[in-house]
C-alpha cells in the first residue's frame, strides 16, 4: 500500500486529499502511479493536464522517474504561486 496525497486544485479535481492504494503490478515509479491514476477516468485527467506537476515521495521533492515501493507516501502538487 502507498498513501497518495493530492494538494490544491488537484485535490478539488479528483475529489479527495488522500487515498490508500495497493500498488498495481508494474507500477514502480511516480510516473507509473500517475499514469495508473489517470487511467481511472475523466476526473483524474487533472494529473495529466497539470503543467509542471510536482511530486514528493516521503516528503522529499522528486522527479517523476523516482522509484516507489509499498509503504511510501506519494504527494502530487500543481504548480503554485504566491505573493
Amino acid at each position: 500500500m502507498v498513501t497518495v496525497l493530492f494538494f490544491a486544485g488537484l485535490r478539488e479535481a479528483v475529489g479527495t486529499g488522500i487515498e490508500e492504494l495497493a500498488l498495481p503490478a508494474g507500477v514502480d515509479t511516480v510516473a507509473g502511479l500517475r499514469d495508473h491514476l489517470i487511467a481511472r477516468g475523466e476526473q483524474w485527467q487533472a494529473l495529466a493536464t497539470a503543467k509542471n506537476l510536482r511530486a514528493a515521495v516521503n516528503q522529499d521533492m522528486v522527479p517523476l522517474t523516482t522509484a516507489i515501493k509499498d509503504g511510501d507516501e506519494v504527494a502530487f502538487f500543481p504548480p503554485v504561486t504566491g505573493g
